[in-house]
Protein backbone atom coordinates (compact mmCIF):
# COMPACT_ATOMS: atom_id res chain seq x y z
CA UNK A 1 0.00 0.00 0.00
CA UNK A 2 1.26 3.54 -0.76
CA UNK A 3 2.40 5.46 2.29
CA UNK A 4 3.08 9.00 1.03
CA UNK A 5 0.50 11.68 0.20
CA UNK A 6 1.68 11.89 -3.41
CA UNK A 7 0.93 8.19 -3.96
CA UNK A 8 -1.77 7.56 -1.35
CA UNK A 9 -5.07 6.21 -2.67
CA UNK A 10 -6.70 8.68 -0.26
CA UNK A 11 -4.65 11.86 -0.64
CA UNK A 12 -2.90 11.66 -4.01
CA UNK A 13 -5.38 13.79 -5.99
CA UNK A 14 -5.32 16.47 -3.30
CA UNK A 15 -1.55 16.84 -3.50
CA UNK A 16 -0.91 15.90 -7.13
CA UNK A 17 -2.45 15.04 -10.48
CA UNK A 18 -2.67 11.82 -12.45
CA UNK A 19 -0.80 13.37 -15.38
CA UNK A 20 2.17 14.49 -13.31
CA UNK A 21 2.31 11.19 -11.41
CA UNK A 22 2.32 9.47 -14.78
CA UNK A 23 5.43 11.37 -15.84
CA UNK A 24 7.31 10.13 -12.78
CA UNK A 25 5.83 6.64 -12.41
CA UNK A 26 8.14 3.62 -12.29
CA UNK A 27 6.81 2.46 -15.64
CA UNK A 28 7.49 5.85 -17.23
CA UNK A 29 10.95 6.02 -15.66
CA UNK A 30 11.97 2.62 -16.97
CA UNK A 31 10.54 3.64 -20.34
CA UNK A 32 12.82 6.68 -20.32
CA UNK A 33 15.83 4.53 -19.43
CA UNK A 34 15.07 2.31 -22.40
CA UNK A 35 14.46 5.33 -24.63
CA UNK A 36 17.93 6.63 -23.83
CA UNK A 37 19.56 3.21 -24.31
CA UNK A 38 17.86 2.83 -27.69
CA UNK A 39 18.84 6.37 -28.73
CA UNK A 40 22.42 5.62 -27.69
CA UNK A 41 22.48 2.49 -29.84
CA UNK A 42 20.99 4.42 -32.78
CA UNK A 43 23.53 7.23 -32.33
CA UNK A 44 26.41 4.75 -32.22
CA UNK A 45 25.12 2.97 -35.31
CA UNK A 46 24.82 6.31 -37.14
CA UNK A 47 28.44 7.10 -36.25
CA UNK A 48 29.55 3.55 -37.18
CA UNK A 49 30.58 2.65 -33.65
CA UNK A 50 28.28 -0.40 -33.52
CA UNK A 51 26.52 -2.33 -36.33
CA UNK A 52 23.18 -0.96 -37.53
CA UNK A 53 21.70 -4.46 -37.13
CA UNK A 54 22.63 -4.41 -33.45
CA UNK A 55 20.93 -1.05 -32.93
CA UNK A 56 17.80 -2.34 -34.67
CA UNK A 57 17.73 -5.44 -32.48
CA UNK A 58 18.19 -3.39 -29.31
CA UNK A 59 15.35 -1.07 -30.32
CA UNK A 60 13.04 -3.99 -31.05
CA UNK A 61 13.90 -5.67 -27.77
CA UNK A 62 13.21 -2.47 -25.83
CA UNK A 63 9.85 -2.15 -27.59
CA UNK A 64 8.65 -5.67 -26.92
CA UNK A 65 10.37 -6.89 -23.76
CA UNK A 66 8.34 -7.32 -20.55
CA UNK A 67 9.95 -5.67 -17.54
CA UNK A 68 10.49 -7.91 -14.54
CA UNK A 69 10.05 -5.29 -11.82
CA UNK A 70 10.72 -7.73 -8.98
CA UNK A 71 14.07 -8.62 -10.51
CA UNK A 72 14.74 -4.95 -11.24
CA UNK A 73 14.04 -4.00 -7.64
CA UNK A 74 16.19 -6.80 -6.24
CA UNK A 75 19.20 -6.02 -8.43
CA UNK A 76 18.83 -2.29 -7.82
CA UNK A 77 18.91 -2.85 -4.07
CA UNK A 78 22.17 -4.78 -4.51
CA UNK A 79 23.99 -2.41 -6.88
CA UNK A 80 22.43 0.84 -5.64
CA UNK A 81 21.40 1.90 -9.15
CA UNK A 82 18.74 0.61 -11.57
CA UNK A 83 20.68 0.86 -14.83
CA UNK A 84 22.75 -2.31 -14.52
CA UNK A 85 19.55 -4.23 -13.84
CA UNK A 86 17.86 -2.68 -16.88
CA UNK A 87 20.88 -3.40 -19.06
CA UNK A 88 20.78 -7.06 -17.99
CA UNK A 89 17.17 -7.46 -19.07
CA UNK A 90 17.60 -5.48 -22.28
CA UNK A 91 20.75 -7.34 -23.27
CA UNK A 92 19.06 -10.68 -22.72
CA UNK A 93 16.06 -9.62 -24.80
CA UNK A 94 18.32 -8.35 -27.60
CA UNK A 95 20.00 -11.74 -28.07
CA UNK A 96 23.26 -11.60 -30.00
CA UNK A 97 23.04 -7.78 -30.13
CA UNK A 98 22.96 -7.64 -26.35
CA UNK A 99 26.69 -7.16 -26.17
CA UNK A 100 26.28 -3.70 -27.70
CA UNK A 101 23.77 -2.43 -25.13
CA UNK A 102 25.04 0.52 -23.06
CA UNK A 103 28.21 0.70 -25.20
CA UNK A 104 30.63 3.24 -23.77
CA UNK A 105 28.08 4.71 -21.34
CA UNK A 106 28.03 5.03 -17.58
CA UNK A 107 25.02 4.66 -15.30
CA UNK A 108 24.68 8.38 -14.65
CA UNK A 109 24.61 9.15 -18.38
CA UNK A 110 21.45 7.12 -18.77
CA UNK A 111 19.80 8.22 -15.55
CA UNK A 112 20.52 11.92 -16.04
CA UNK A 113 19.30 11.93 -19.62
CA UNK A 114 16.17 10.02 -18.61
CA UNK A 115 15.51 12.53 -15.83
CA UNK A 116 15.87 15.39 -18.30
CA UNK A 117 13.25 13.74 -20.52
CA UNK A 118 10.94 13.49 -17.52
CA UNK A 119 11.60 17.11 -16.61
CA UNK A 120 10.79 18.20 -20.16
CA UNK A 121 7.43 16.43 -20.07
CA UNK A 122 6.69 17.75 -16.59
CA UNK A 123 7.55 21.33 -17.57
CA UNK A 124 5.09 21.04 -20.45
CA UNK A 125 2.36 20.23 -17.91
CA UNK A 126 3.41 23.09 -15.65
CA UNK A 127 3.43 25.50 -18.58
CA UNK A 128 -0.07 24.47 -19.67
CA UNK A 129 -1.36 25.02 -16.14
CA UNK A 130 0.35 28.40 -15.84
CA UNK A 131 -1.11 29.57 -19.15
CA UNK A 132 -4.59 28.47 -18.11
CA UNK A 133 -4.15 30.17 -14.75
CA UNK A 134 -2.98 33.33 -16.49
CA UNK A 135 -6.21 33.42 -18.48
CA UNK A 136 -8.33 32.87 -15.37
CA UNK A 137 -6.58 35.66 -13.48
CA UNK A 138 -6.69 38.06 -16.43
CA UNK A 139 -10.44 37.60 -16.70
CA UNK A 140 -10.88 38.05 -12.95
CA UNK A 141 -8.76 41.21 -12.90
CA UNK A 142 -10.73 42.69 -15.79
CA UNK A 143 -14.07 41.86 -14.21
CA UNK A 144 -13.13 43.49 -10.90
CA UNK A 145 -11.02 46.34 -12.27
CA UNK A 146 -13.20 48.87 -10.47
CA UNK A 147 -14.42 46.83 -7.49
CA UNK A 148 -13.29 48.81 -4.42
CA UNK A 149 -12.00 47.05 -1.35
CA UNK A 150 -9.73 47.74 1.59
CA UNK A 151 -6.04 47.43 0.98
CA UNK A 152 -4.38 46.07 4.09
CA UNK A 153 -0.83 46.41 5.38
CA UNK A 154 0.37 44.70 8.56
CA UNK A 155 -3.17 43.18 8.69
CA UNK A 156 -4.64 46.67 9.19
CA UNK A 157 -6.78 48.61 6.74
CA UNK A 158 -4.41 50.98 4.95
CA UNK A 159 -5.83 52.53 1.76
CA UNK A 160 -8.57 51.58 -0.69
CA UNK A 161 -7.61 49.46 -3.67
CA UNK A 162 -9.65 47.44 -6.14
CA UNK A 163 -9.98 43.69 -6.15
CA UNK A 164 -8.90 43.73 -9.79
CA UNK A 165 -5.67 45.41 -8.70
CA UNK A 166 -5.03 42.64 -6.16
CA UNK A 167 -5.62 40.01 -8.84
CA UNK A 168 -3.32 41.87 -11.24
CA UNK A 169 -0.53 41.55 -8.67
CA UNK A 170 -1.17 37.80 -8.55
CA UNK A 171 -1.25 37.71 -12.35
CA UNK A 172 2.08 39.51 -12.65
CA UNK A 173 3.79 36.68 -10.76
CA UNK A 174 2.27 34.01 -12.99
CA UNK A 175 3.32 35.92 -16.10
CA UNK A 176 6.90 36.09 -14.86
CA UNK A 177 6.88 32.37 -14.11
CA UNK A 178 5.86 31.64 -17.71
CA UNK A 179 8.76 33.79 -18.85
CA UNK A 180 11.16 32.07 -16.45
CA UNK A 181 10.07 28.65 -17.67
CA UNK A 182 10.90 29.48 -21.27
CA UNK A 183 14.25 30.98 -20.27
CA UNK A 184 15.38 27.98 -18.23
CA UNK A 185 14.56 25.33 -20.84
CA UNK A 186 17.79 25.64 -22.84
CA UNK A 187 19.84 25.58 -19.64
CA UNK A 188 18.08 22.54 -18.18
CA UNK A 189 17.08 20.37 -21.13
CA UNK A 190 20.59 19.16 -21.85
CA UNK A 191 21.58 15.57 -22.60
CA UNK A 192 24.17 13.69 -20.59
CA UNK A 193 26.70 11.33 -22.16
CA UNK A 194 30.30 11.43 -21.03
CA UNK A 195 31.38 8.00 -19.78
CA UNK A 196 32.86 6.82 -16.53
CA UNK A 197 34.81 9.91 -15.47
CA UNK A 198 33.21 12.32 -17.90
CA UNK A 199 35.96 12.23 -20.53
CA UNK A 200 34.35 9.85 -23.08
CA UNK A 201 37.58 7.88 -23.02
CA UNK A 202 35.75 4.61 -23.79
CA UNK A 203 34.79 5.85 -27.27
CA UNK A 204 38.01 7.60 -28.16
CA UNK A 205 37.74 9.99 -31.09
CA UNK A 206 34.13 9.01 -31.71
CA UNK A 207 32.91 10.19 -28.31
CA UNK A 208 31.74 13.69 -29.14
CA UNK A 209 30.13 12.52 -32.38
CA UNK A 210 28.10 9.93 -30.47
CA UNK A 211 27.21 12.49 -27.81
CA UNK A 212 25.93 14.94 -30.44
CA UNK A 213 23.95 12.26 -32.26
CA UNK A 214 22.42 11.00 -29.02
CA UNK A 215 21.30 14.48 -27.95
CA UNK A 216 19.84 15.15 -31.39
CA UNK A 217 17.86 11.92 -31.33
CA UNK A 218 16.46 12.76 -27.89
CA UNK A 219 15.70 16.35 -28.89
CA UNK A 220 17.94 17.67 -26.13
CA UNK A 221 20.64 20.30 -26.11
CA UNK A 222 24.28 19.28 -26.32
CA UNK A 223 26.31 19.89 -23.17
CA UNK A 224 29.18 22.34 -23.32
CA UNK A 225 30.92 20.22 -20.70
CA UNK A 226 30.14 17.11 -18.67
CA UNK A 227 27.66 17.91 -15.92
CA UNK A 228 27.90 14.74 -13.80
CA UNK A 229 28.79 16.93 -10.80
CA UNK A 230 27.61 20.31 -12.12
CA UNK A 231 24.00 20.16 -10.93
CA UNK A 232 22.92 23.76 -11.35
CA UNK A 233 20.45 22.83 -14.11
CA UNK A 234 18.36 20.51 -11.96
CA UNK A 235 18.74 22.85 -8.99
CA UNK A 236 17.40 25.70 -11.13
CA UNK A 237 14.34 23.78 -12.23
CA UNK A 238 13.39 22.83 -8.66
CA UNK A 239 14.08 26.41 -7.54
CA UNK A 240 11.70 27.49 -10.29
CA UNK A 241 9.05 25.17 -8.87
CA UNK A 242 9.72 26.74 -5.49
CA UNK A 243 9.01 30.15 -6.98
CA UNK A 244 5.80 28.94 -8.62
CA UNK A 245 4.47 27.31 -5.47
CA UNK A 246 5.64 30.27 -3.42
CA UNK A 247 3.42 32.54 -5.53
CA UNK A 248 0.55 30.08 -5.21
CA UNK A 249 1.10 30.08 -1.47
CA UNK A 250 0.83 33.87 -1.41
CA UNK A 251 -2.41 33.74 -3.40
CA UNK A 252 -3.73 31.00 -1.11
CA UNK A 253 -2.89 33.06 1.96
CA UNK A 254 -4.79 36.06 0.59
CA UNK A 255 -7.81 33.91 -0.20
CA UNK A 256 -7.77 32.27 3.24
CA UNK A 257 -7.58 35.61 5.02
CA UNK A 258 -10.31 37.14 2.88
CA UNK A 259 -12.49 34.08 3.59
CA UNK A 260 -12.26 34.69 7.34
CA UNK A 261 -15.65 35.33 8.90
CA UNK A 262 -14.65 38.87 9.88
CA UNK A 263 -13.75 39.68 6.25
CA UNK A 264 -15.96 37.32 4.19
CA UNK A 265 -15.01 39.09 0.97
CA UNK A 266 -14.25 36.02 -1.14
CA UNK A 267 -14.96 32.31 -0.95
CA UNK A 268 -13.70 29.20 -2.64
CA UNK A 269 -16.16 27.66 -5.13
CA UNK A 270 -19.10 26.00 -3.42
CA UNK A 271 -19.24 22.23 -3.63
CA UNK A 272 -21.57 20.50 -1.23
CA UNK A 273 -19.60 19.11 1.69
CA UNK A 274 -16.28 20.61 0.61
CA UNK A 275 -14.47 22.17 3.55
CA UNK A 276 -17.08 20.94 6.00
CA UNK A 277 -16.35 20.31 9.65
CA UNK A 278 -17.19 17.02 11.37
CA UNK A 279 -18.72 18.93 14.31
CA UNK A 280 -19.55 22.46 13.14
CA UNK A 281 -22.18 22.45 10.37
CA UNK A 282 -21.65 26.11 9.54
CA UNK A 283 -17.98 25.70 8.59
CA UNK A 284 -16.70 26.20 5.06
CA UNK A 285 -12.96 25.81 5.28
CA UNK A 286 -10.57 26.99 2.52
CA UNK A 287 -9.39 23.48 1.68
CA UNK A 288 -7.81 24.13 -1.73
CA UNK A 289 -5.94 27.16 -0.42
CA UNK A 290 -4.65 25.14 2.51
CA UNK A 291 -3.35 22.47 0.13
CA UNK A 292 -1.64 25.11 -2.04
CA UNK A 293 0.09 26.54 1.01
CA UNK A 294 1.17 23.08 2.19
CA UNK A 295 2.65 22.32 -1.24
CA UNK A 296 4.57 25.60 -1.19
CA UNK A 297 6.11 24.71 2.17
CA UNK A 298 7.09 21.21 1.02
CA UNK A 299 8.60 22.28 -2.30
CA UNK A 300 10.57 24.98 -0.49
CA UNK A 301 12.33 22.26 1.49
CA UNK A 302 13.21 20.42 -1.71
CA UNK A 303 14.72 23.62 -3.12
CA UNK A 304 17.06 23.68 -0.13
CA UNK A 305 17.84 20.00 -0.67
CA UNK A 306 18.72 20.60 -4.32
CA UNK A 307 20.93 23.55 -3.48
CA UNK A 308 22.71 21.47 -0.87
CA UNK A 309 23.07 18.69 -3.44
CA UNK A 310 25.05 21.00 -5.72
CA UNK A 311 28.03 20.57 -3.42
CA UNK A 312 29.42 17.38 -4.95
CA UNK A 313 32.79 15.75 -4.56
CA UNK A 314 35.31 15.52 -7.39
CA UNK A 315 34.11 13.83 -10.62
CA UNK A 316 31.27 11.72 -9.21
CA UNK A 317 29.22 12.39 -6.12
CA UNK A 318 28.91 10.07 -3.13
CA UNK A 319 25.36 10.82 -2.06
CA UNK A 320 24.07 14.23 -3.20
CA UNK A 321 22.97 12.76 -6.53
CA UNK A 322 20.62 10.36 -4.76
CA UNK A 323 18.85 13.27 -3.07
CA UNK A 324 17.71 14.44 -6.50
CA UNK A 325 15.79 11.19 -6.92
CA UNK A 326 13.63 12.31 -4.01
CA UNK A 327 13.39 16.04 -4.66
CA UNK A 328 12.70 16.25 -8.39
CA UNK A 329 9.65 13.94 -8.69
CA UNK A 330 8.06 15.12 -5.45
CA UNK A 331 8.56 18.78 -6.32
CA UNK A 332 6.89 18.38 -9.70
CA UNK A 333 4.00 16.33 -8.32
CA UNK A 334 3.34 18.80 -5.51
CA UNK A 335 3.56 21.72 -7.93
CA UNK A 336 1.16 20.05 -10.32
CA UNK A 337 -1.26 19.49 -7.46
CA UNK A 338 -0.99 23.08 -6.27
CA UNK A 339 -1.60 24.39 -9.79
CA UNK A 340 -4.68 22.19 -10.13
CA UNK A 341 -6.03 23.54 -6.83
CA UNK A 342 -5.30 27.11 -7.96
CA UNK A 343 -7.14 26.62 -11.23
CA UNK A 344 -10.13 25.29 -9.31
CA UNK A 345 -10.17 28.05 -6.69
CA UNK A 346 -9.57 31.01 -8.95
CA UNK A 347 -11.67 29.70 -11.81
CA UNK A 348 -14.73 29.66 -9.57
CA UNK A 349 -13.81 32.23 -6.92
CA UNK A 350 -16.85 33.82 -5.31
CA UNK A 351 -16.31 37.56 -4.87
CA UNK A 352 -18.64 39.52 -2.58
CA UNK A 353 -18.28 43.09 -3.85
CA UNK A 354 -20.88 44.41 -1.42
CA UNK A 355 -19.07 42.95 1.56
CA UNK A 356 -15.88 44.57 0.30
CA UNK A 357 -17.72 47.91 0.16
CA UNK A 358 -19.16 47.37 3.62
CA UNK A 359 -15.74 46.57 5.05
CA UNK A 360 -14.40 49.78 3.57
CA UNK A 361 -16.89 51.63 5.73
CA UNK A 362 -16.10 49.99 9.06
CA UNK A 363 -13.40 52.51 9.90
CA UNK A 364 -15.83 55.37 9.53
CA UNK A 365 -13.66 56.98 6.88
CA UNK A 366 -10.32 56.58 8.64
CA UNK A 367 -9.04 54.52 5.73
CA UNK A 368 -9.03 57.66 3.58
CA UNK A 369 -7.46 60.01 6.11
CA UNK A 370 -4.53 60.32 3.71
CA UNK A 371 -6.89 61.52 0.98
CA UNK A 372 -8.15 64.34 3.21
CA UNK A 373 -4.62 65.25 4.28
CA UNK A 374 -3.32 65.44 0.71
CA UNK A 375 -6.35 67.45 -0.41
CA UNK A 376 -5.80 69.98 2.41
CA UNK A 377 -2.02 70.16 2.03
CA UNK A 378 -1.94 72.71 -0.81
CA UNK A 379 -3.67 75.24 1.49
CA UNK A 380 -2.31 74.22 4.86
CA UNK A 381 1.05 72.73 4.02
CA UNK A 382 1.67 69.00 4.31
CA UNK A 383 2.75 68.90 7.94
CA UNK A 384 -0.04 71.13 9.20
CA UNK A 385 -2.59 69.15 7.20
CA UNK A 386 -1.18 65.95 8.68
CA UNK A 387 -1.42 67.26 12.25
CA UNK A 388 -4.98 68.53 11.85
CA UNK A 389 -6.24 65.31 10.24
CA UNK A 390 -4.34 63.25 12.82
CA UNK A 391 -6.22 65.06 15.61
CA UNK A 392 -9.49 64.52 13.77
CA UNK A 393 -8.75 60.79 13.49
CA UNK A 394 -8.09 60.52 17.20
CA UNK A 395 -11.38 62.27 17.93
CA UNK A 396 -13.23 60.01 15.50
CA UNK A 397 -11.79 56.91 17.17
CA UNK A 398 -12.39 58.14 20.73
CA UNK A 399 -15.94 59.33 20.10
CA UNK A 400 -16.77 56.53 17.64
CA UNK A 401 -17.90 59.00 15.00
CA UNK A 402 -17.40 59.04 11.23
CA UNK A 403 -14.32 61.00 10.23
CA UNK A 404 -16.35 63.15 7.85
CA UNK A 405 -18.60 64.33 10.70
CA UNK A 406 -15.58 65.31 12.79
CA UNK A 407 -13.94 67.14 9.89
CA UNK A 408 -17.04 69.16 9.04
CA UNK A 409 -16.79 70.65 12.51
CA UNK A 410 -13.24 71.88 11.86
CA UNK A 411 -13.34 75.24 10.04
CA UNK A 412 -9.71 75.00 9.03
CA UNK A 413 -10.37 71.80 7.07
CA UNK A 414 -13.71 73.01 5.69
CA UNK A 415 -11.98 76.09 4.35
CA UNK A 416 -9.00 74.18 3.00
CA UNK A 417 -11.15 71.67 1.12
CA UNK A 418 -13.78 74.14 -0.03
CA UNK A 419 -16.87 73.02 1.89
CA UNK A 420 -18.51 70.08 3.58
CA UNK A 421 -19.48 68.39 0.30
CA UNK A 422 -15.81 68.25 -0.61
CA UNK A 423 -15.03 66.71 2.76
CA UNK A 424 -17.58 63.96 2.23
CA UNK A 425 -16.29 63.38 -1.30
CA UNK A 426 -12.75 62.88 0.00
CA UNK A 427 -14.01 60.65 2.79
CA UNK A 428 -15.59 58.21 0.33
CA UNK A 429 -13.07 55.35 -0.17
CA UNK A 430 -14.32 54.75 -3.70
CA UNK A 431 -12.93 58.16 -4.64
CA UNK A 432 -9.41 57.35 -3.49
CA UNK A 433 -8.38 54.31 -5.48
CA UNK A 434 -5.23 55.87 -6.80
CA UNK A 435 -4.22 54.33 -10.12
CA UNK A 436 -5.36 50.84 -9.18
CA UNK A 437 -7.72 50.50 -12.19
CA UNK A 438 -5.10 51.85 -14.56
CA UNK A 439 -2.55 49.40 -13.15
CA UNK A 440 -4.95 46.59 -14.02
CA UNK A 441 -5.13 47.95 -17.57
CA UNK A 442 -1.35 48.10 -17.77
CA UNK A 443 -0.93 44.54 -16.53
CA UNK A 444 -3.47 43.21 -19.01
CA UNK A 445 -1.89 45.17 -21.85
CA UNK A 446 1.40 43.39 -21.14
CA UNK A 447 -0.25 40.09 -21.99
CA UNK A 448 -0.68 41.26 -25.57
CA UNK A 449 -4.26 40.13 -25.80
CA UNK A 450 -7.72 40.70 -24.45
CA UNK A 451 -8.36 38.10 -21.77
CA UNK A 452 -11.38 35.90 -22.25
CA UNK A 453 -13.47 35.06 -19.23
CA UNK A 454 -12.54 31.56 -18.12
CA UNK A 455 -15.40 29.24 -17.29
CA UNK A 456 -15.19 28.25 -13.63
CA UNK A 457 -15.03 24.60 -12.74
CA UNK A 458 -17.28 23.98 -9.76
CA UNK A 459 -16.33 20.36 -9.24
CA UNK A 460 -13.34 19.11 -7.32
CA UNK A 461 -9.89 19.92 -8.69
CA UNK A 462 -9.19 17.63 -11.63
CA UNK A 463 -6.72 14.78 -11.38
CA UNK A 464 -4.90 15.88 -14.50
Amino acid sequence: MPSTVTESLIFRDMFGTAAMRGVFSDEALVGRYLEVEVALARAEAATQVIPTEAADAIAEAARTMPIDFDRLRHETEITGYPIIAIVHQLAEAAGDAGGYVHWGATTQDIMDSATVLQVRAALDLVRADLIELRGILAALALKHRDTPMAGRTHLQQALPITFGYKVAVWLSMIERHIERLEQLRPRVLIGQFAGAAGTLASLGADGLKVQAALCDLLGLGRPTATWHVARDGFAEVVAFLGLVTGSLGKIATDVMLLMATEFAEVAEPFVKGRGASSTMPQKRNPISSELMLAAAKAVRQHVALMLDGMVQDLERATGPWHAEWIAIPESFILTGGALAQARFVLGGLIVDAQRMRDNLAISGGLIVAEAVMMAAAPRLGRQRAHDVVYDACRSAVTDRRPLADVLTEMPEIVDALGGTDAIRHHCDPANYLGLAPQMVDHMLSQLGRKPSVAKPSLGKPDAR
